[in-house]
């Protein structure tokens, strides 16, 4: 090809690559004041890109072309969300859908992730109030985890009781029960608070109406999963239900798991467990997961088994 003919087209391609970005540039810059400034993006009342009319009409006319252009992207962008995002968002409350302004998150999407990742946070340091463990008849013990720094350090901590949890659980509860319910803040604190008398009040009835025999419950402060295991050999129950904070998401803070397991001890594997996660307002109903968790016990003493061994069995 000619070498002229392609340096003429080069040039071409660049001119009207300029073009472009030159007019995303305006929209970049106008879009944002417009919304700080609040205003509405109705003709005629969008900022002027800083130039000074001289009251030509070509130019005045130019101007409120773009005024009219950039308004008509704006108010395309506030739209509501097309159809088959709505659809999905119903299904979801993940952020999906939620748009862009230019390259950034709307304000009120980053507004509403601060807060979610704040709330996140204060669940994981907070405490859990003495009147909820009360409200159930709850009495309390801790870990080797002294602190909520050292908890999060050493999760090895969380999974072993101290030496005077040992001695209270001993003294307190019943030895050899068919189920031993637990509850512990694990990561989240706000579950406990949130979720856990209407699902401990619902399984502790379903339990009974089952009429298996049920030791001492109580609360352990800065527990994890495994803990259960120590728990089984202290007091040797059929079955460990124990009900703990999940890690929070930026969805829920406030989401509550139940653990269970057939004769727990140290050394456990995790496959031997069963979990009932996602339990809170926006998930599994407190209420209906208390229920539905004393049939799975029900189950897991039936065969006397869990986790992957209570499935191979019902096969």
């Amino acid at each position: 090809m000619d070498e002229q003919l392609i340096e003429k087209i080069t040039n071409m391609i660049v001119s009207k690559l300029s073009e472009k970005e030159e007019a995303v540039s305006h929209e970049v810059d106008v879009i944002p004041n417009a919304i700080n400034n609040n205003e509405k993006m109705e003709k005629g009342n969008l900022p002027e890109f800083g130039r000074v009319l001289d009251g030509t009409g070509d130019e005045r006319d130019e101007l409120e072309s773009e005024q009219d252009r950039i308004a008509e992207c704006r108010l395309k962008e506030v739209e509501a969300v097309p159809e088959q995002w709505l659809e999905m968002r119903k299904k979801t409350p993940a952020r999906i859908g939620v748009g862009r302004s230019g390259p950034r998150p709307r304000t009120n999407t980053w507004i509403t992730f601060r807060y979610d990742h704040a709330a996140a946070v204060d669940t994981v340091s907070g405490e859990v109030r003495d009147f909820i463990l009360k409200q159930l008849k709850l009495f309390s013990v801790t870990t080797l985890a002294a602190d909520k720094e050292v908890y999060i350090r050493r999760p090895d901590y969380g999974r072993r009781l101290s030496e005077e949890a040992k001695r209270i659980i001993k003294e307190k509860c019943v030895y050899r029960p068919t189920v031993q319910i637990i509850v512990a803040d694990g990561l989240s604190s706000k579950a406990i608070e949130e979720n856990v008398e209407d699902v401990y009040l619902s399984l502790h009835q379903s339990l009974v109406s089952l009429g298996f025999g049920l030791g001492t419950s109580f609360y352990i402060e800065r527990g994890r999963v495994a803990v259960m295991d120590e728990i089984g050999d202290l007091l040797e129950p059929e079955v460990v239900v124990l009900l703990i904070g999940e890690r929070p998401g930026l969805v829920s803070a406030e989401s509550l798991s139940a653990y269970l397991c057939y004769q727990p001890r140290i050394g456990t594997i995790e496959a031997d467990r069963m979990v009932v996660s996602n339990i809170h307002k926006g998930g599994i109903p407190p209420v209906e997961a208390g229920a539905y968790l004393g049939i799975v016990v029900e189950k897991i003493l039936r065969y006397k088994a869990s986790g992957i061994s209570l499935v191979q069995k019902e096969e």
